[in-house]
Formats: structure tokens, sequence, C-alpha cells
């Protein structure tokens, strides 16, 4: 297999072409989102499911009370008819505005979505490119360092002290290291490969894409469990149980006064609009749209402090909650750092972040603001992206960690031309920054023997 693996793979990666190609046969690096309930689905729930199907069934009996009085009286009341024109509009109405409620916020939670997409380093013809995670291809080479979330599973070529959490994927609640060596026969437990959607959390590593999307380990998984029921919530669990104790005591008390009427001598069609009343006398008219409405309006309260609610029913179930264990799920700001000082000869310097350093002024030649300086250049891993002329410095896009394009940025204004002090300065080793050691060494080749 190794053999086999030398043979086809370049450490330049794929060409633009070939990328293309393999994104057309195999499609995006990116889970199947599970079936989707049709629109038109979703309204009948709203419209006939749960405590609506009871004020339908009493609309109904309404009109058909009224078709018995019709049919047995030249001038019927019309009682009836409007009792069922009231229920058959207030379902209609609370159905259409619990639907509205739900179709807005599902749209706006789909929008979430696209809001903080996944990138993923990638060297496609020896240039290291930034793209998103989903254009991964089979074959793509990608770098992934402290931090990262593996975009894809990845076969590892080169690793650094590398260490993934796994916990998600097999339930090892300690890191494991990753490195190119085969250790094992079950890929689960080998050390060469790492895998989508688990997390890197100590060094870097550098890796063949092996499997996209639903063809991952974790792709698997989702499709075997999208398939799971997700039950019901607390509320409509009540819900369904007040109807059938209000349908039970609605229909015994019914049957009772038809009997009754009977043996009292009244006319069955009688008897059967006594049958009719009692049924609907039972059926609480008002609690659908007092429910409705008390829930929207607990929504909107929620929705002014930031809290969006897919659905009425989950505003109960937060009422039933008693505890809630939640984490950040990734960066909440910008991200974007910048250096506002530097620490060097002993003293606090406020550090000049105009372009053209007409700025605060210091002295660059110091010994310790060249010792500074090097260490900021050449012990950092950050470079910018690549078609960025005449685009200012601070403003520049740049591949890596955010602290360390901050410190990039700021050399590149002090010094000018840090890829050029790098090419000069070759790097023959380094030890990537861990949270076990909290420190990076890089060892190189320096223009200046002394």
């Amino acid at each position: 297999m190794n053999i086999y693996f030398s043979c086809f793979f370049s450490s330049q990666g794929l060409s633009h072409a070939k990328a293309k190609e393999n994104l057309e046969r195999d499609g995006p690096n990116a889970l199947t989102p599970p079936k989707q309930t049709p629109e038109w689905v979703k309204f009948c729930k709203n419209l006939f499911g749960g405590f609506a199907m009871l004020l339908w069934i009493g609309a109904i009996l309404c009109f058909v009370a009224y078709s018995i009085q019709a049919s047995t009286s030249e001038e019927p009341s019309d009682d009836n008819l409007y009792l069922g024109i009231v229920l058959s509009a207030v379902v209609i109405v609370t159905g259409i505005f619990s639907y509205y409620q739900e179709s807005k916020s599902s749209k706006i939670m789909e929008s979430f979505k696209n809001m903080v997409p996944q990138f993923a380093t990638v060297i496609r013809e020896g240039e290291k490119l930034t793209l998103r995670a989903e254009d991964l291809v089979l074959g793509d080479v990608v770098e992934v360092k402290f931090g990262d979330r593996i975009p894809a599973d990845i076969r590892i070529i080169e690793a650094r002290t590398f260490k993934v959490d796994n916990s998600s994927l097999t339930g090892e609640s300690e890191p494991q290291s990753r490195g190119p060596e085969y250790t094992h026969e079950n890929p689960l437990e080998t050390k060469n490969l790492a895998f989508f959607s688990t997390n890197a959390v100590e060094g870097t590593a550098k890796g063949v894409v092996i499997s996209c999307g639903d063809h991952t380990v974790m792709g698997r998984i989702a499709g075997l469990a999208s398939g799971l029921d997700t039950g019901e919530t607390p509320i409509a669990k009540e819900i369904h149980h007040f109807i059938h104790l209000i349908t039970g005591v609605a229909v015994f008390l019914g049957v009772t006064f038809f009997v009754i009427a009977f043996i009292l001598g009244y006319h069955w069609l009688d008897a059967v609009i006594f049958l009719i009343g009692i049924i609907v006398a039972n059926v609480p008219e008002g609690l659908l749209a007092t429910v409705t409405v008390c829930l929207t309006l607990t929504a909107k309260r929620m929705a002014s402090k930031n809290c969006l609610v897919k659905n009425l029913e989950a505003v109960e179930t937060l009422g039933s909650t008693s505890t809630i264990c939640s984490d950040k799920t990734g960066t909440l700001t910008q991200n974007r750092m910048t250096v506002a000082h530097m620490w060097f000869d002993n003293q606090i310097i406020e550090a000049d972040t105009t372009e053209d350093q007409s700025g605060v002024q210091y002295d660059r030649t110091s010994p310790g603001f060249k010792a500074l300086s090097r260490i900021a250049t050449l012990c950092n891993r950050a470079e910018f992206k690549g078609g960025q002329e005449g685009v200012p410095i601070l403003k520049k896009e740049v591949s890596g960690d955010a602290s360390e394009a901050a410190l990039l940025k700021c050399m590149e204004l002090a010094l000018g031309d840090v890829m050029n002090i790098r090419k000069r300065n070759k790097k023959m080793a380094e030890i990537p920054f861990n949270s076990t050691n909290k420190y990076q060494v890089s060892i190189h080749e320096t223009e200046d023997p002394s």
C-alpha cells in the first residue's frame, strides 16, 4: 500500500484541472443534509395536527347539527352554523400564524449555515491556497495545525508532534498521536489516518485527502443517525394526553345525554343534536389560540435577546429544561489581531500601525528590537496569500494563525519583504507550538553567522 501510495502521490498537490475534474466526479466535500419536510406538510401539521384536529371535529359536528336542524325545521337556528364557522376560522388563522412564525425562523437558521464556513489550507501545483472545506477533492494535499478541524479523512504524510481529539468518533478521552507510520489494520486505530470533523489539538501535519463528504467515517455515521426519530416535545405529549382526556369525557357525556333524551321521549334527531351539542360544549375552543399566542410572545421576547426559536413547541420544552451544557462553537469575533505594543530593551513600546510608518517612532537599530523582529519573522508559520499586489498590508489576507498573522503584518510594516528575509534564512527544523510545552522553536541557517 505504501509503495502504491508513493507512486501516485505528489508533494506539489493536484493540478487545478485535475481538482476540478475530481470535484465534478465526486461532488463537494460536504455531508448530505437530512431530508427536509416539504413546506406543504409543515403547513398541514400546523393546520390539522394536535389540538387543531379536535377543533376541526367540533366544527364538523356543528355543521352536521345545523344540517340536521335545517332538514327537519323550516326555520332552523343559526347558532351551530356560526359556531362551526368560528371554530374553522380560529383553526385556520392560528395554523397560518404558527406556520409563518416557524417558517421565518427556519429561513434565518438556514442563512446561519453559510455565515461561518470552514476553510482549509491546500497545496495545488506547489502553491498554498485557502479554500472552503467543501471544495476539497480526493488527492488534495492539506496542511493542518493546532486548533484546526480536520476537513476530510486524510492520510498523514508529514507530522510534527501532531495529536488529534477523536473523542467524538471513538470515545477516546485522551488526544491521539498521529504520524506517517502504518501501525494497525483497523483504520480507526492506525496512526497514519486522521478523520473528518475531529480536532487537531497539538502540532502540525500534512496529509492527502482519501475520503470526502458522505464517504468519510463521520459521514457514514451521520447517514445512520439521520434516520432516527426525534420524538415528541413535552407540550405535544401533554396536548395529546389532554385531547384523549377531553374526547373521552365529551363522548361519555354526549352518549349519556343521548340515552337520557331517548328515555324522556325526544325524537332521535333531537337526541343526536343533544349528543353533538354536549360534545362541542366540552371542546375548549379558545385554548389553541391562547397557547399559540403565549408561545409566540415568548418567542418574540427571546428573539429580542438574540435567541432564535425554530419551533414554537420548543419554547415550552425550554421551560422543562433543568440543565443546559454548551460551549463556544467557533470564533465569535472577526478573528483579526493587530500588534499594539512591543516589549524590548526592558520597556513597553507602542507599535506603529500606519501604512507609511509615520506614527510612533522607536529605535529600530537597538539589539532588543533586532532580536524581537528576527523571532517574529522567522519563528512564524503565517504567510500572505497570493494575488494581493497593491493591497494595504494591514488589509491583506493571511494563511495561518490569527496571532501569527498579526506578527507577520507588524514585521512587514517595520522591516518590509518578510518573505525575502525568510528565503535568506532557510528553515532547517522546528518544534510547533503545543498546549503542553506552550512554546515554538524554529531553527534556521542564518545569512549572518555572527
